[in-house]
């Protein structure tokens, strides 16, 4: 028995320092699609929607997947660079998912994300995805 109490502390540690991650997104990550009716985000955890931003952009000729993001972050809801519209969202999520604007034209878009996660550590990232 003594010698599960090191195992157990070593896991509650672990477990401790986890926060919440990206597990999946639709269009996937490097994808070249079809112009998708919507993306979806799905998480490890329920994600505070209402202290969360997504968005979803064309990523600016000459720009990177990053920089893109970070503009895309940048923009208010509602602006004409992006290409999601407003979604109705719970208070907590583990999925969201924003519709998209009907007209996307070929090239590459972004997926840009900065979340407050359950334990309340925000978090951002990115993902890419084509257009054919």
């Amino acid at each position: 028995m003594h010698r599960f109490i090191p195992l157990l502390a070593a896991l509650s540690l672990s477990l401790a320092g986890a926060h919440t991650a990206v597990t999946g997104v639709t269009p996937a990550l490097n994808a070249t699609v079809a112009a998708p009716a919507s993306v979806t985000l799905t998480f490890n955890e329920a994600v505070e929607t209402r202290f969360s931003t997504f968005r979803v952009m064309a990523v600016p000729t000459g720009r990177t997947a990053q920089a893109a993001a970070t503009l895309a972050l940048a923009e208010k809801p509602g602006s004409a660079r992006l290409v999601n519209r407003a979604a109705t969202l719970p208070a907590l999520a583990a999925r969201v998912t924003l519709p998209l604007r009907a007209d996307l034209k070929p090239g590459a878009y972004v997926i840009a994300w900065k979340i407050l996660s359950e334990d309340g550590h925000p978090i951002s990232g990115h993902s890419s995805f084509r257009v054919r």
